[in-house]
């Protein structure tokens, strides 16, 4: 990590042995200079990015297919869910921005410190099961896309999905800055996609904005109620929390206490912005859903090519369905990066251990295409959706793995110094890691149940 006087020296105290001489992830990006003494927009424009980067896990493949069931089942209403999981996700972001640049570690490098060795070993495996089951949806998201736009099989898509190593060795070569600025654009395809399809739809305006308001059918209908958990408990991602941590610090900001509290209020600024980009398209997704089959009496549609099939006779353009393969493909490519990323980060931190990112992300997406290769293999390409249930469920073990280290170091004094989190802050962070718990402990019980 960039050096700071926070940082520990790596003298292995944990017993893992893995360390060698490669510079970490951090270190093989140039660090991105801070004008200090500039106004505001060019000290904001330099931290512009991070946010980014974490805003592509809150839109990828998993969540779309909860959203368009919800919007085509319920048609607004359930964007009071969507709201509510975009406010949590940004308070928590905020967090940890505030966490790194106080302490200059990132959460998988604290956990590593603070616990024992076994702990310390059971929170490492649960990242990685969250970032493969992460890795899992973007190669079956974007392996629905190419076959959506191109016709491809679904299990040579899934194949296809390996080449994008070269994408990864790609973007590192040409720095961080270049990796930010090709996510950014992506999700700017995504967006622009979107809106194409919200001007053919033509949703009800007065639909949208009564639909933001929570609505007491939300708990009292069951069904209604076990969607709005759905979008709640699969929008905050695991390995978003370690991710942001570690690529805040790509900034060469002053390390005193000037310097760092100007650094997280840009990094917090950098961070909310995005994730209210992220909050309307994920919105646009319910929203669609609720013009396109809601409100023509279409009816439930939970599976991404259903949707993208109904789309060109429902809203009478060729264009539509094209938009929608494209926009999920760009999904697949975006979130498949910031996993690598987030994988490496998590490596490096709880093992000391550095490869490659090439290595890591050949580890990474071959561990997930094995699975989606035998379900596809096995069970059809109907087995496709299954999976992405599957790796949501995996996901709900381990986010509270990791938003409950999250809130415990931020409340630490000791740590944080005279970073610590203001009350309603901290108050705000423990209402949503209770709320995390008890929402991805009810979707286990469904899974394992048999409700889900």
């Amino acid at each position: 990590m960039l050096n700071n006087n926070n940082e520990k020296p790596d003298n292995n105290k944990d017993g893992f042995r893995f360390t060698n001489d490669a510079p970490s992830l951090i270190e093989s990006f140039r660090s991105v200079p801070v004008p200090h003494k500039a106004r505001f927009g060019r000290r904001f424009l330099a931290f512009l990015g991070p946010g980014f980067l974490v805003s592509i896990g809150y839109m990828d493949p998993g969540n779309w297919a909860t959203s368009i069931a919800g919007g085509s089942q319920f048609g607004y209403t359930l964007l009071a869910a969507v709201l509510m999981s975009s406010l949590m996700a940004i308070v928590l972001q905020a967090l940890c921005a505030r966490f790194a640049i106080a302490t200059g570690r990132d959460l998988a490098q604290a956990c590593r410190d603070e616990y024992s060795k076994p702990v310390s070993f059971i929170l490492w495996v649960l990242a990685e099961l969250a970032v493969i089951a992460t890795d899992l949806a973007e190669v079956i998201g974007t392996a629905i896309g190419l076959q959506l736009l191109f016709g491809i099989p679904l299990i040579w898509g899934v194949a296809i999905t390996a080449l994008d190593v070269f994408l990864i060795l790609w973007l590192q070569s040409k720095g961080f800055r270049y990796l930010e600025a090709f996510i950014a654009a992506l999700i700017l395809i995504i967006a622009a996609s979107f809106v194409g399809q919200l001007i053919l739809a033509q949703p009800s305006i007065a639909g949208i904005v009564s639909g933001f308001f929570p609505s007491p059918e939300i708990v009292t209908d069951q069904r209604m109620l076990y969607l709005a958990l759905g979008i709640l408990g699969a929008t905050v991602m695991p390995h978003n929390l370690y991710l942001h941590t570690g690529i805040v610090q790509t900034r060469a900001y002053k390390r005193d206490e000037e310097g760092k509290k100007d650094a997280i209020k840009m990094a917090s600024l950098d961070s909310t912005l995005a994730l209210g980009l992220a909050l309307l398209v994920n919105a646009s997704i319910l929203i669609l859903a609720a013009a396109a089959f809601y409100d023509t009496g279409q009816g439930l549609v939970d599976d991404l090519t259903e949707a993208h099939r109904l789309l060109e006779p429902l809203l009478g353009a060729a264009i539509a369905p094209i938009l929608f393969a494209v926009a999920l493909i760009a999904s697949g490519l975006a979130s498949t990066v910031t996993a690598t990323l987030a994988g490496q980060i998590i490596m490096e931190g709880f093992l000391r251990l550095k490869i490659p990112l090439y290595a890591r992300r050949l580890i990474t997406r071959g561990t997930a295409i094995v699975p989606a290769v035998f379900m596809i293999y096995a069970f059809g390409e109907e087995g496709a959706t299954g999976l992405l249930i599957l790796s949501q469920v995996v996901l709900s073990l381990q986010l509270p793995f990791a938003v409950v280290p999250l809130v415990m170091f931020s409340m630490d004094r000791k740590k944080m110094g005279p970073f610590r989190a203001p009350w309603w802050m901290i108050g705000l962070a423990i209402l949503i890691a209770l709320l995390v718990i008890a929402l991805n402990t009810k979707l286990l019980f469904d899974f394992a149940t048999g409700a889900f």
